[in-house]
Parts: structure tokens; sequence; C-alpha cells
């Protein structure tokens, strides 16, 4: 019986890295189609080539960082390992790797290509594992303070702060070290338009992210005897409430409105094990909000240049679902309980701090020695044909 158990735990959670291995094709399209038509094969390219250099540094380091477990062994050893032990890498790995392909949307259309994958093994390697094993590990004794001092530890399900909220604030600093798309903003304050290139497949890598998410976010409970049918339900209700939320403020634009059910999938990932399905319809709700106000302020307001909005999206509505967790969780409001709003603001403030330092450093290095930004020429170009010497469509490579 405890093979069989094994065996299904093991199945169950390779499953969940399968659904989460689909979404990286989401984070594809999802930029293929808000990007200009000049830059979207660098945007497939760059989430690919991401998830490979990602698989590669936290099979080698983040994983140790972050759990204390190696795979420099033989293979002899390695196969003696149950299954679920190799399978749950995989599993947590699909989590590290969205890092980088969050970050991808933030700094599109003038970034470099092989800087950035530089930026991918530090961060994957070692700024997100750091704060993964403080928040899932118990590193540092953070939880343990955090249930003495409040009465229950900083929680996060399915990882609204440790895995949404750490990439959009690490995006942050890209984005802004970055600088604005050439001839987005004029010197006289006028806002040049960059309306999505592909309606058809925004929305398609919104879909697959959507579906994704119950991998995402049900499958978090990482074993089958601690499978709850409430996380899918309340990831439902976050999605509905986020999509409708956005349809309405968002003035029927079909950017916003695909972008709302991601928002409300962000916000639920932290409470989804513990609120009431009301809770989650108005966590989900208010993240659609958030999205929209704080993407329209941020573009035409304060001039930052997130292209795909990651961080009003994954930054700020991940903020949201963490401190959403310790307010809807509550048995006040519905909530199962055992959850600390004190402790979810602590957790969350920690999860920004180390993110926005790792995000400084990182790019801030390596602006200084090999730059981050394609020179003028080459960005006016595109990055297809300046990077990957092709363009999405090649009329002009195939018309002769």
């Amino acid at each position: 019986m405890e093979d069989h158990k094994n065996g299904a735990d093991a199945l169950f959670i390779l499953l969940g890295a399968i659904m989460i291995l689909a979404m990286h094709a989401g984070f594809a399209f999802l930029e293929l189609g808000t990007v200009r038509r000049k830059n979207q094969v660098n945007a497939l390219v760059k989430i690919l080539a991401d998830f490979a250099v990602s698989t590669i540094v936290y099979f080698l380091v983040g994983y140790y960082i972050a759990y204390g477990v190696g795979f420099l062994a033989g293979a002899e050893t390695l196969a003696q390992k149950s299954g679920f032990e190799l399978v749950k890498f995989f599993f947590l790995l699909t989590f590290a790797a969205a890092i980088p392909a969050i970050i991808s949307g933030g700094i599109a259309e003038r970034s470099k290509f092989y800087p950035q994958l530089i930026a991918t093994a530090v961060l994957v390697g070692v700024v997100y594992p750091f704060f993964e094993g403080i928040a899932w590990n118990g590193h540092l004794g953070l939880q343990d303070w955090l249930t003495e001092r409040f009465g229950a530890p900083f929680h996060d399900f399915a990882g609204s702060i440790v895995v949404h909220a750490v990439g959009g604030w690490i995006a942050l600093p890209a984005v802004l070290l970055l600088g604005a798309r050439r001839g987005r903003y004029s010197k006289e304050g006028a806002i040049a338009a960059h309306p999505p290139s592909n309606i058809p497949f925004l929305a398609l890598g919104a879909w697959i992210l959507t579906v994704g998410w119950f991998g995402f976010n049900v499958m978090s409970a990482q074993t089958l005897d601690k499978m709850n049918g409430l996380v899918a339900m309340n990831s439902l209700m976050a999605m509905a409430g986020g999509t409708l939320v956005a349809l309405v403020l968002g003035r029927n634009d079909p950017g916003f409105v695909y972008n709302g059910p991601l928002a409300g999938l962000v916000a639920i990932c932290a409470g989804s094990d513990l609120m009431h399905p009301l809770g989650a319809l108005v966590t989900g709700g208010m993240a659609g909000a958030i999205f929209v106000w704080m993407f329209t302020w941020t573009q035409n307001r304060w001039k930052i240049d997130d292209v795909l909005g990651v961080w009003p999206l994954h930054g700020l509505c991940g903020l949201w679902g963490g401190l959403s967790a310790g307010i809807f969780g509550a048995t006040a409001l519905g909530g199962r309980g055992g959850v600390s709003l004190s402790s979810q603001v602590a957790g969350s403030l920690l999860g920004i701090a180390i993110a926005l330092a790792g995000g400084w450093i990182v790019y801030g290095m390596l602006k200084a020695t090999l730059g981050i930004r394609l020179d003028p020429e080459q960005e006016f170009e595109g990055a297809d044909l300046s990077i990957h010497r092709i363009s999405s469509t090649a009329e002009r490579e195939t018309s002769w």
C-alpha cells in the first residue's frame, strides 16, 4: 500500500509539473501577441531559452539552496530515490522558471538576449531559491518566529508572493534600468501607443496560462491525500471575478479582459486553500481592478514602459494575494483560519525586499558591465532580425 501511495503521489505531482510546463507556452504567446511584429520571434525564443537555463541552474544550485537536496550523485544512487522526490524537483522547477518568464514581458522589445540569460541564471539559481527556502522550507527560522509572535506562519499555498510577487518586483528594477522603448514617450509628454500586435495570440496565451493554473494551484498540495477541491473552486471564482471587473473597468478592452483572469489567479494562489469561494471572488475582483488601474497609471502617469504590465499583474496583484490570504482566510470571514494578517504582511514585505534588492543588483551589474539594452539601430530594426536573423513571417527572406 505504501508503494502504491508513493506511485500515485508521484504521478499526481508529475501531472501538475506538466500542466505548469505548458503554462510557459502561455507566457510565450501572451508576450508574442502583445509586442510588435518585429519582436515576436524573440518572445518565443526567450521563454524557451530561459526555461532551459533555469532547469540547469536550479538542478545544480537552486534546489539545494531552497531545500538542501542535491543531485550530484551517481545515476544508481538517484535511481534509488523515490520517484516522488525526483518529480517534486520537476514540479518546483516549473515554479522557479516562471520568474524569468514574468520578467521577460516587462523588458520586451529592447533588451539584449545573452545578458538576460545570465540574469536568469543568477535569479533562478540564487535569488529566488533564497526566499523560497525561507517561505517553504523554514530557513533562517522566520516561520517559527512568526508563529511564536503572531500565532501563525506566513502562508503562501501556491506562490502569490514566492513566485508572482517576487517575479514582478524583480522585473520593476529591470524595466527602470532599461528605460522606455524608443519613441514611446516624447520630451513634450506625448505618449505613442503600441497596441497589441495579435489579439488572438494574446488570448491564446491567456487561455493556456489559465488552464495550466489549475495544476499550479490544485497540485501545490503535492500529495493526493492533501488535495482539496476548495482550491479548484476558489481558483475558478477568483478567475471569474478578475475577468468581469477587468471587463468593466477596462471598458471592454480585450487586453484588459484577458489579463483579468490572470490577475485573479495570481492573487488567489496564496490563500486558495483557506478562503470561502465568496472571499476568493472578492480577491479576484480586486486583483482585476488593481491591474487595470495600475497598468494605466504606470504607463500614462509615471511613464514606466512595462510592456506587459508585469509589475501590476504579478508584483501588485501578488502582494494583494499575500495580504488577502490573511484577510479572507480568517474564520470571521468564512475562511478556515490558521493564518495571521501580521504574518502575511511580514512575509510579503520580506519577499518584496529580497526581490527588489536582487533585481537592482543583478540588472545594475549587468548594465554596468555587458549592457542590457539593444543599441538604437537594433531596436529600430527589431529584436527578431537583430538577434535571430529572421522575422516572424519572413516575407523578406522568402520572397526571392
